[in-house]
């Protein structure tokens, strides 16, 4: 059998497994365990030291899916430094920074360095060699993971300078990180040949960061015009993962190369040129949503595939050896970063609350750190894969405890906000209709489904008994239409009242509700044109039924889709009005605001006036922004413009 069929036969068993891991995954997720733990325990399950589905070989014929995999993950975590994000803050972020990389990378090399003696893989090692190793591990476990941070926050829906500051140290940290990991790794290779530490070693180690900086630049610029091209997404998705393994082949032909003509070995750093690439297309080019968009298409598939082969290539033996120092090193790294945080964020100031609490956030590792352990476990050979075992059971553990003691301490930083909290002027999703008619048991079941709590007030309640006991939405009601009865059916929190009313008692009903609550969303079925000019004085939303239906068939003519979406016709979209409150992106262009990829903004309103939004539209306090979406992004989009 050829080597080309070999590949094949192996990656087309890998992909079936791959499949069952996808599963796994989602079955671990509904325990509420982090995705990756599942692709983890299928791969270990998978492997060749459990059903040896995937073989030893196999595991080596498919090391090209690591390299692909990795660049992608470099690449993304470059993505996230998006320096906007950032500004204002960059003190803070940088004291607590340092605080965890200090801390975590002297205690973690110390104690992997003074412990050495429980590795077995590490007897042969002399005190230079166990150095080496342990630079490595303490670089290593230096790590954190900016997806998992994300997708925390987002789940709470947090929002506040504690969460900023959390997020941007956890995204600085991977840069740091992959750059501590380029010294050590250079390091622990001179260590390891007894080559001599001068200033040599050391310009050499700063002329490999600088040509990988420089590729790094060139890789980003060279995604720009990629993501410019008009190409189907799959296929960018293709050619995004080839040059991610691209950096590491170009990288290991430098070390060849060199090696052969050089008096000393030219290393370029693989994962160092993949971040810097993702930076600069995110802050330097004008695809940053595009590229936003392909990492997230891209990622389900390359997550699954890589944790699992990471999975399949564990080395259980060792880790049944080394399982009592990885519990060390767990507990060591949750000290280092206990004492990193609280440090850093003593010198930058940070609220005394706030310091007791926020080491808890930075303890989830994923992605970048389990790129590293596998770059130590292809780059030596040998004691390489028992390292690699011991800290990636390490990072599992991170993952597993770090999510929810993440999720605890936004809870007490008070910067969590469930969906009953969000929304504009600070109400929850509460509807008010008033009138028992036909329409309104209908109105208040449909705004049921979309989440919303609904009540109807009618004077008449008591009148039709039989419907008010056989309806499923509250009933209550009202002596007449006056400010008592008003407050207690709570029109004081309702975001939206709807008045299916006579005109008279309608128009009633908006000026006390225009005076008293300054109510925005008021909406009005008109029977008489004559009251149309006073219910849009008070800013009343009316429907004519005269005109509506005739109207409504003329958008279905000449616009299907967009009458469907009005309607409500497709289930997995929604169209909505957000006022824009946020302080902070007062005057910012709706291009440099992060909203949710699948999220379309119709158009934005402002002083009475309807202003077609673009990507150079710049908001201001007070708009009705008018967007598109999926009523998850609509969300974020809510909490986004939230003051």
């Amino acid at each position: 059998m050829s080597e080309i069929q070999s590949i094949l036969m192996f990656a087309f068993g890998f992909i079936i497994i791959s499949i069952a891991s996808e599963r796994l995954g989602d079955s671990f997720a509904r325990l509420r365990f982090p995705l990756i733990t599942g692709y983890l325990v299928t791969g270990m399950l998978a492997g060749p030291f459990v059903l040896d589905l995937i073989t030893v070989e196999a595991t080596e014929r498919l090391g090209f899916i690591d390299e692909m995999a990795l660049g992608f993950i470099a690449l993304a975590a470059g993505g996230e430094l998006y320096l906007r994000d950032l500004r204002g803050r960059m003190g803070g972020i940088a004291w607590v920074t340092a605080g965890l990389v200090v801390f975590t990378f002297l205690l973690g090399t110390l104690t992997v360095y003074l412990l050495a003696g429980m590795l077995p893989f590490l007897e042969p090692f002399g005190p230079a060699g166990r150095l080496a190793v342990a630079l490595l591990a303490g670089a290593i476990l230096v790590a954190r993971s900016p997806s998992s941070a994300i997708a925390v926050v987002k789940e709470v829906r947090a929002r506040g300078p504690f969460t900023n500051t959390v997020l941007g140290v956890t995204v600085i940290s991977d840069v740091v990180v992959i750059v501590a990991f380029a010294g050590a790794i250079a390091l622990a290779e001179a260590l390891l040949t007894t080559a001599a530490f001068d200033f040599g070693f050391l310009g050499l180690l700063a002329a490999e960061l600088g040509a990988s900086l420089a590729v790094g630049i060139l890789l980003g610029r060279l995604l720009g015009v990629l993501l410019g091209l008009r190409l189907p997404w799959r296929v960018k998705s293709v050619a995004l993962l080839l040059c991610g393994y691209g950096v590491f082949f170009v990288s290991k032909q430098a070390g060849h190369f060199s090696e052969e003509h050089l008096p000393w070995e030219f290393l370029l750093e693989p994962l160092f040129v993949c971040m810097v690439a993702g930076f600069i297309v995110t802050n330097r080019t004008a695809y940053r949503v595009d590229f936003d968009k392909l990492l997230h298409d891209t990622g389900p598939p390359v997550y699954v595939v890589f944790f699992t082969l990471t999975g399949a290539t564990l080395a259980l033996d060792v880790l049944a050896e080394t399982w009592a120092l990885a519990l060390i090193l767990f507990g060591v790294r949750l000290l280092a970063i206990f004492l990193g945080a609280s440090g850093g964020g003593m010198l930058a100031g940070a609220p005394a609350r706030h310091n007791r609490i926020s080491w808890l956030t930075y303890i989830t590792q994923a992605g970048v750190g389990l790129g590293l352990a596998k770059e130590v476990a292809v780059s030596f050979p040998g004691w390489g894969e028992s390292l690699a075992t011991m800290l990636i059971a390490v990072i599992v553990l991170n993952q597993v405890v770090g999510p929810p003691l993440f999720k605890w301490a936004l809870q007490r930083a008070g910067e969590t906000h469930s969906r009953a909290d969000g929304g504009e002027e600070g109400k929850s999703r509460y509807a008010l209709v008033f009138g028992l008619e036909g329409e309104a048991l209908t109105l208040a079941r449909q705004l049921r489904e979309h989440d919303w709590e609904v009540r109807i007030a009618s004077r008449r309640a008591g009148q039709r008994l039989e419907e008010v006991e056989a309806a499923d939405v509250e009933i209550q009601p009202i002596a007449g239409i006056d400010l008592d009865s008003l407050k207690a059916v709570g029109a004081d929190r309702a975001r939206a009242v709807v008045g299916l009313l006579s005109d008279e008692d309608n128009l009633m009903l908006c000026e006390l509700l225009y005076e008293h609550f300054g109510t925005e969303n008021m909406i009005v079925n008109l029977h008489d044109r004559s009251y149309l000019d006073r219910f849009r004085d008070l800013g009343v939303l009316v429907v004519d039924p005269g005109t509506a239906l005739v109207s409504l068939l003329d958008h279905c003519v000449r616009s299907p889709s967009a009458t469907s979406l009005l309607l409500g016709l497709d289930p997995e979209e929604d169209l909505v009005d957000i006022t824009m409150r946020n302080k902070s992106l007062h005057k910012a262009a709706l291009r440099d605001v992060r909203l949710p990829l699948d999220v379309l903004v119709l158009h934005v309103q402002r002083g009475g006036r309807l202003l077609h939004s673009h990507g150079f539209t710049r908001l201001e306090l007070g708009d009705r922004v008018t967007v598109v979406g999926s009523e998850e992004s609509i969300d974020e989009v809510r909490l986004r413009f939230a003051s």
